[in-house]
């Protein structure tokens, strides 16, 4: 099956219904967005067989790989929208003070930017296509959906679908490949939503930048994962592998690579090949292929460059698109699998300390994930506080991305912006402030007006309320706050009724205000 090409003009009749929806005021009414998040719930509903079906046929998935990611990550969130929509989207008062707060009225509202240009991605074609769409209708903007076209079962399956359910006058999709794209991109959006590759990225953000069109880019990277000599290793294994090869790899939150610490290598990668045997022991025929023969060609091209030793897999079928997990170790730094992010069923294992492990990752662009496994907690703050990513996960996988309330995104070359919940609201609305001072505010501000007298200047002098002297060193700064410490801590003590020496021979922080060795 190939993929649809929307014509220019089709996709210039959609562009103009859009505006023209979105300038009538239609999506702004609360009961609008409700109905139509009620319609893409009763999408799904009535054509998950369908749409299992499609990821199947591109991508060989398991059903229950797609009733888990694409079709339960689209329902939960529709119901998360409609049971916090209007919180989420509600004018909140701005505390400027008691004149601008109760007499001027001073409120913050959350406008919708507009039409926004989504582009999806085909590794999960439903939920990264819609989730994003869920967030804009919620935020009463109009949607232009661009599917990607190298899941052509699942880009046809909702082009036929989404006119069906959706409203057309504000949710319009359009299909094609590279020139479509350019030649969508050529026009003015008031928001764009990409989720992909940071080469496609790049070719967005520089179409955007035309129009100065506020961008959110949903990219991927090298995520790495440490497993330090405190880790258990029989868990670490086992959710390394399940992270690693759902999917065959291609997610962008997956483990790329892993550093293992000397002492625990070899066991490592003993339960990563139990593991795998677990994975594949209904065969390989529930295993996900690769999407096409260039992805294909493109990882066994990293198999046969490499330098490291491949322990487990290592075999392929190209008719089928089949590449079987595979484990290499003794991988350098500079081996071809360490070239750019994978995005397949390839596991590289690089021999590290802790130290270098880290020092690796401040060298190499931001990642979407990282992961690290260990029991150590002053380990776990360490990693934390000396490297940078979209989100981390400690002692498993990928869970920080489906937190309840946290955003998703990345930072750096695995992009910006963020989205998920509340945080899709704040992607797709701006965030207006809004007063209206009262008449006889200029009796209390009439210093303002020229012309300006020394009386006036008195008035916009600000003074050192909070009392820091001339002088202090970054010594000052560190003491201040170990003794504000230990004042809090001796309150708690006397009003709890806790003896305060049982605790303070056992704590960081002498009394004096010095930290114990």
């Amino acid at each position: 099956m190939s993929s649809i090409n929307t014509p220019q003009r089709e996709i210039d009749d959609a562009y103009a219904t859009l505006f023209s929806t979105f300038a009538s005021g239609r999506t702004k009414d609360l009961a609008w967005r409700r109905w139509q998040l009620k319609q893409l719930w009763w999408m799904i509903e009535d054509n998950e067989d369908q749409i299992v079906e499609a990821l199947h046929k591109d991508l060989n998935r398991h059903i229950f790989e797609s009733t888990a990611t694409d079709v339960y990550g689209i329902k939960t969130d529709i119901l998360d929208f409609l049971k916090h929509m209007d919180e989420w989207t509600s004018t909140t008062k701005i505390d400027a003070g008691i004149i601008f707060k109760h007499f001027g009225g001073a409120r913050l509202r959350k406008d919708p930017l507009g039409v926004a240009l989504i582009i999806g991605a085909w590794n999960f074609p439903f939920v990264l296509m819609l989730q994003p769409v869920i967030a804009a209708v919620a935020s009463g903007c109009c949607v232009m959906m661009k599917p990607s076209e190298l899941a052509v079962h699942s880009e046809r399956l909702l082009y036929e679908l989404v006119p069906k359910y959706l409203d057309p006058l504000a949710i319009r999709v359009a299909c094609g490949g590279p020139s479509e794209t350019t030649y969508i991109l050529e026009k003015r959006f008031n928001h764009i939503f990409f989720t992909g590759s940071s080469k496609i990225a790049r070719f967005v953000a520089a179409a955007a930048a035309k129009h100065l069109t506020p961008t959110v880019l949903e990219l991927g990277g090298q995520g790495p994962c440490i497993v330090t000599k405190t880790a258990d290793i029989e868990l670490a294994a086992r959710r390394i592998t399940n992270a690693k090869f759902t999917n065959a790899g291609q997610i962008c939150l997956s483990v790329n690579h892993v550093f293992a610490e000397p002492e625990i290598v070899d066991q490592l990668i003993e339960r990563l090949s139990y593991w795998n045997d677990q994975y594949l022991s209904n065969g390989s025929d529930q295993m996900c292929r690769i999407i096409n023969g260039r992805n294909f060609d493109r990882l066994v091209g990293f198999l046969e460059k490499t330098n490291g030793q491949i322990v487990y897999g290592g075999k392929w079928k190209r008719s089928d698109r089949f590449i079987h997990p595979t484990i290499v170790k003794g991988v350098a730094l500079d081996d071809a699998l360490m070239s750019e992010e994978l995005f397949g069923p390839i596991l590289p294992i690089i021999t590290s300390t802790l130290e270098d492990a880290i020092n690796t990752i401040q060298g190499m662009p931001e990642p979407l994930a990282i992961y690290l496994f260990s029991k150590d907690k002053a380990v776990h703050e360490e990693v934390l506080d000396r490297t940078l990513s979209g989100g981390v996960t400690i002692n498993s996988v990928l869970f920080h991305a489906s937190l309840h309330g946290a955003p998703f995104g990345g930072v750096g070359e695995s992009g910006y912006g963020a989205y998920h919940g509340k945080h899709g609201i704040d992607c797709f609305t701006h965030a207006r402030a809004v007063v209206a001072p009262p008449s006889w505010f200029d009796l209390l501000t009439n210093f303002m007006y020229a012309p300006y007298t020394p009386k006036s200047l008195k008035y916009v002098r600000v003074r050192n309320t909070l009392g820091f002297k001339r002088g202090e060193t970054l010594e000052d700064q560190r003491r201040s706050a170990r003794v504000t410490f230990v004042a809090a801590f001796t309150v708690w003590a006397r009003y709890s009724g806790v003896e305060l020496a049982t605790f303070t021979n056992n704590l960081p922080i002498k009394a004096t205000g010095q930290l114990n060795s």
